[in-house]
């Protein structure tokens, strides 16, 4: 997490929560039922196109040669031509993506290219030789394209990889269409029925009674950062306290706070804001143990190596799980492994897997989470595409004596590409743990309000068990 403290970072809890409603919405969705099936396996056989093809149903791809789009030549295959692709329209797509030659595996990525503009990236996966591998994506267009061209690139992209793709779907969602379906699944996954019988001492109902019902806390968590800022301020305290049931200290809890210099430990201000959050009953998140990127680490840190590192690591570990035992529900124990690597490169390759353990140890009621940035907001990040994050997670629970319990996403958008977001979210929830959006952030010069409703509904209707 990097932010001042005017930054509002959103905590948004994905795991399947029950909320009770007196009344049931009806099933009934006019137009396509989104399908969020996903696999993250390789596998023999392709399985059949998802909503049966859609645009694309019986449509092969292009065959080695020219095409009519500027810029695109022969080593830009297979393809697909697309013509009338409508402005505002969700556009979900999903294809099967196996290497034939060149290579045992390799990074592909889906793009567009339509009319003068090319969409960097629309879906990817890790391909394989020898087994097909589904990617899933999507895109929406800013204006109307009459002709558009779908085609792949590999990362290394010197034409020697030979991909076969099989099973593509395109399914287009009207604006209207994409929220009956968000409002689909929030009804069925977060909403039930309640029939509430009301009776006498002695058993006998009593006909016509008035219920009152008051909702006096939320499962699913929607927070905001707080800093140093919030203590002894009363206004900011009412006005977070009316809006919040989740926080994340913003700085206050990093090692740089904590321990600015060796030996000189100082809860003063994280002791006091966990004051605040006790007393009015706020679900906190741990943010965090250690960090992957060297420039957030205290100086005195950068500078050890060795049995001394090793020994800083276990202290602080020790001395910060001990304290806040049972404080925080969720820590983010190693932050953005997948793009930084401080501690592995100095401790060995798997030292970070030993910071999940040691805190099971020490705090075995706290959900342990892996946060990083670039996983739901793009897929042109190589370092952190959703197959590098499961495989991460998997390898990390194949580890001797860890239990990683939760997938934590930063989400510092530009544009929100709903489609590719709800994609990621997809194959993600094949872990079945819980998904937390940990950070939300939006580019200046969009239109706040309606992006992160975007972005908050994309996650609403997605869950993990």
């Amino acid at each position: 997490m990097k932010c001042s403290s005017m930054c509002c970072l959103i905590l948004l809890a994905l795991s399947l929560l029950t909320a009770f409603t007196l009344a049931s919405s009806s099933n009934g969705i006019d137009g396509p039922f989104y399908d969020s099936t996903a696999y993250t396996e390789c596998r023999a056989e392709a399985e059949k196109p998802l909503y049966n093809g859609g645009m694309l149903k019986d449509q092969k791809p292009s065959v080695p040669g020219k095409d009519s789009l500027t810029g695109i030549g022969a080593r830009y295959t297979p393809t697909y031509i697309l013509h009338n692709l409508t402005q505002n329209t969700i556009y979900c797509f999903s294809i099967w993506v196996k290497i034939e030659a060149g290579a045992a595996s390799a990074h592909v990525r889906a793009r567009l290219r339509a009319d003068n503009a090319t969409l960097n990236c629309v879906g990817s996966v890790t391909a394989k030789h020898g087994c097909w591998s589904f990617l899933k994506g999507g895109f929406l267009l800013d204006s109307p394209c009459k002709q558009s061209i779908l085609f792949f690139e590999t990362s290394e992209d010197d034409g020697k990889i030979q991909l076969q793709v099989t099973s593509a779907s395109l399914q287009p969602f009207t604006q209207e269409q994409w929220r009956n379906n968000q409002d689909y699944f929030i009804n069925t996954a977060r909403k039930r029925a309640v029939t509430i019988h009301v009776s006498k001492e002695n058993g006998e109902s009593v006909e016509g009674a008035e219920v009152t019902v008051e909702q006096i806390s939320k499962d699913f968590s929607i927070g905001s950062a707080i800093s140093k800022t919030i203590l002894g301020n009363i206004p900011y305290q009412e006005w977070f306290v009316k809006r919040f049931d989740a926080t994340v200290f913003e700085n206050e809890l990093k090692w740089y706070a904590t321990e600015p210099d060796q030996g000189k430990l100082n809860y003063t201000l994280a002791d006091k804001m966990m004051n605040f959050v006790r007393a009015n009953r706020i679900i906190a998140r741990g943010h965090n143990i250690f960090w992957e990127d060297p420039k957030y680490n205290p100086d005195w840190v950068r500078n050890l190596t060795g049995e001394d590192l090793r020994s800083a690591v276990n202290r602080r570990i020790k001395s910060l799980m001990t304290r806040y035992r049972g404080e925080f529900v969720h820590w983010d124990v190693s932050n953005e492994m997948l793009h930084f690597d401080f501690y592995e490169t100095r401790l060995g390759k798997n030292a970070s897997y030993g910071f999940f353990a040691a805190a099971r140890e020490i705090d075995s009621l706290a959900t342990l989470f892996f946060n990083d940035f670039n996983v739901v907001e793009t897929c042109s990040d190589e370092k952190s595409t959703v197959d590098e994050y499961i495989a991460r997670v998997r390898e990390l629970q194949r580890y001797d004596g860890i239990r990683m319990d939760g997938i934590g996403l930063e989400g510092h958008f530009t544009t929100p590409n709903v489609a590719l977001m709800r994609a990621i979210l997809d194959k993600l929830a094949t872990l079945q743990l819980p998904i937390w959006l940990t950070e939300i952030d939006i580019s200046s010069s969009l239109d706040h309000r309606s992006q992160v409703h975007k972005s908050l509904c994309s996650g609403l209707v997605q869950f993990a068990i």
